[in-house]
């Protein structure tokens, strides 16, 4: 089965915070809208994180993520649950500090809840910026 990108208009996502909570300018839906002029900007502090839950069970086989440079994240974490399930540690990602697209090859898991947690930003304030977050696999 040829991978599509898993993340639709059905998908529940949530973040930890928004810069300000100004949700108009830095809200999480621009993370998913393609443009090169918006993004997903969180306020300070340790340990952003986004969750996505699927309208269906998914398979994912890949993430692709571009963040601002100088406010990425050096350790990702990924963990995923099947509907009713506790989240379980899927993967670890180790993204540059750069504002090139990143694309991470992952061990394809069944899963109807994913959650990224940046856990070391590259700025001194904990901020994570984000342009695009794309999770491809298969639908099931």
């Amino acid at each position: 089965m040829p991978v599509e990108p898993l993340i639709c208009s059905d998908t529940a996502t949530r973040v930890s915070s928004v810069l300000n909570r100004d949700v108009k300018q830095f809200g999480k839906k621009h993370m998913f809208d393609a443009s090169e002029e918006t993004c997903w900007n969180s306020d300070q502090g340790t340990c952003q994180w986004v969750t996505l839950d699927f309208p269906c069970s998914v398979k994912i086989s890949q993430l692709h993520i571009q963040f601002q440079g100088g406010f990425s994240s050096r350790l990702c974490t990924l963990e995923g649950c099947r509907a009713g399930e506790e989240l379980e540690r899927i993967s670890t990602l180790y993204p540059e500090d750069s504002n090139a697209m990143q694309r991470f090859q992952l061990e394809e898991t069944v899963l109807d809840k994913l959650k990224i947690t940046f856990e070391n930003s590259t700025d001194f304030f904990g901020r994570i910026i984000v342009y695009h977050l794309w999770v491809l696999g298969e639908r099931l």
